[in-house]
């Protein structure tokens, strides 16, 4: 009689486990909805997870480690993060080979620095090895989340590592000083190729917080439009797809990315060019918006001003009818923002809609944010050394129950 082991039972089952926990993917959309491979309604409920600042890679593993962090993600349910690169890593690998993230640390912080933060990583994340590079840790991050059935949506925050955004970094639109739309382009690429060998990988964001150029007003000037937004959109988002026909790929709007109305009401972009969807592969396009009004009093208001920005094309009566993720909203964590006008009219906004969502940010500290060393970071979910939840009230009165009514997957 053939007899197996309690230890090849539980390898077995860890297996099939981690195996069929993203089975549904690849993710497709229907009318106002992300579906799965069996049309199973897909509600995003996710968090951001920063990679794309100077030292380029991933924050927090310093103090914790992959696994750690992921498992607290999957431990309140979200369901998504939103993992965050810069098109300086991926143009430095094309150009000449991605470098250790032992020399990414120290070129971000110093020599000592530096060796200091990079000895922490060593000894939170043993398994990844001295030579391990930055490309890599993204990779590991990926198969981390693949591991415990959490999915990623790839974002290009910015062109140049650094903090995000504002109107004057020379990161803001199309042919800014650092924003070279070629290399752009060719980032995704490259990127959209390379993650095809993740299996947790299900959308795309193109570009973070698009934004009027006002440091550069001769671009600004000629090509912050309408026309040229979809021209750059529209070949990018090829590009990705003729790399990777199996991703949702996201559309960001205007203003920080806070309109895409001229998008969703079907104007003239310019020269009677129009938003089609016919431009794209069948069922792989979306629409990202983010909010930060977090001063607001008046919820009638917000959700005004969400329907005319872009969010009526949840309305199946819209002209154009697409699923709209919100990828960023936050505020400070504590009981009082919680519970103030914006943060309860977002929830009760995302609960209505069944829509999708990505809180800013999961990261507790950065490696340096804005020159400051191991910045502290006050609306992220971790506390200061990734060890815990900031506030476990807003996790659990805030947090857990918005998950649990917008993410469950819902047959048609």
């Amino acid at each position: 009689m053939f007899v197996i082991s309690f230890t090849v039972l539980v390898t077995l089952l860890s297996f099939f486990s981690h195996a069929f926990a993203l089975s549904y993917l690849p993710l497709s959309t229907s009318g106002r909805d992300i579906i799965d491979n069996a049309k199973n309604t897909v509600t995003y409920a996710g968090i951001n997870w920063p990679g794309h600042i100077d030292a380029m890679i991933p924050e927090g593993l310093q103090y914790q480690s992959i696994e750690d962090i992921v498992s607290k993600i999957k431990s309140v349910g979200f369901n998504v993060v939103r993992l965050t690169f810069a098109v300086e890593m991926v143009d430095q690998i094309i150009e000449g080979g991605d470098v250790s993230v032992q020399t990414s640390f120290v070129k971000a912080l110093g020599d000592t620095d530096g060796g200091l933060v990079w000895k922490k990583f060593q000894e939170r994340n043993p398994g990844l090895g001295d030579d391990i590079t930055r490309l890599g840790v993204f990779d590991a991050v990926a198969a981390e989340c693949e591991k415990q059935g959490i999915m990623i949506h790839l974002d290009n925050h910015i062109s140049k590592a650094k903090w995000c955004c504002n109107s004057q970094d020379n990161n803001s639109w199309f042919g800014d000083r650092e924003f070279d739309a070629d290399k752009w382009r060719r980032a995704w690429g490259y990127m959209a190729n390379y993650t095809k060998s993740w299996q947790a990988l299900a959308s795309i964001g193109m570009r973070n917080e698009l934004r009027s150029p006002d440091s550069n007003s001769s671009l600004k000037a000629k090509s912050y439009n309408w026309s040229d937004w979809y021209t750059n959109m529209k070949s990018c988002a090829q590009r990705i797809q003729q790399a990777n026909a199996n991703v949702v790929v996201f559309f960001s709007g205007f203003n920080f990315d806070l309109d895409l109305s001229a998008v969703t009401a079907q104007k003239d972009l310019g020269g009677g060019k129009r938003f089609r969807k016919e431009d794209f592969l069948p069922g792989k396009i979306a629409l990202e918006l983010h909010n930060y009004q977090n001063s607001a009093k008046d919820c009638n208001a917000i959700t005004g001003g969400l329907y005319r920005s872009g969010w009526n094309a949840l309305n199946v009566k819209n002209p154009l009818v697409l699923p709209v993720v919100m990828t960023e909203f936050g505020f400070q964590q504590n009981m009082a923002t919680a519970r103030s006008p914006y943060a309860q009219c977002l929830k009760g906004f995302f609960e209505k809609e069944r829509a999708g969502w990505m809180y800013w940010a999961l990261s507790g500290s950065y490696y340096i944010r804005s020159g400051k060393k191991d910045f502290d970071e006050t609306w992220a979910l971790m506390n200061h050394d990734w060890s815990a939840w900031r506030s476990p009230d807003v996790i659990e009165s805030y947090f857990v129950p918005m998950i649990k009514n917008t993410k469950e997957r819902k047959s048609g």
